[in-house]
């Protein structure tokens, strides 16, 4: 996603690895859609890396610092490609759990209202 018109994502690094069963799906990612996924996104710097023994990420490193990794063991390329234009659409800010339904920079010392308030 772009924010003020700057893409957030800056790095995606793709991990794998050449022996295991649950990198099959990304192996057969790198060779159909990870180059025409390059050609789209010139802004994002793409990485591969082989990891030996361990499951198969992408892991996306963002502008305000933070990062994201998702796991994509046993996932067809098509799912892991979804994952990738997911990590590239977001923000990258922390994901923040809200309290209430209502969010408000000044809240009411009487409370919320709603229509269902009995005289």
């Amino acid at each position: 996603m772009a924010l003020r018109g700057a893409w957030q994502l800056k790095k995606l690094i793709v991990s794998y690895s050449d022996w295991g069963g649950s990198s099959r799906g990304i192996r057969a990612f790198m060779e159909s859609h990870l180059p025409a996924f390059k050609e789209v996104n010139p802004q994002l710097e793409v990485a591969t890396e082989m990891i030996r023994g361990q499951h198969p990420h992408l892991k996306g490193f963002y502008k305000n610092k933070n990062q994201r990794v998702i796991c994509v063991k046993n996932m067809s390329p098509e799912d892991i490609l979804l994952h990738a234009t997911r990590l590239r659409n977001a923000l990258g800010r922390k994901v923040v759990k809200l309290k209430t339904r209502h969010v408000t920079k000044h809240p009411s010392v009487q409370g919320t209202w709603t229509t269902a308030v009995k005289f």
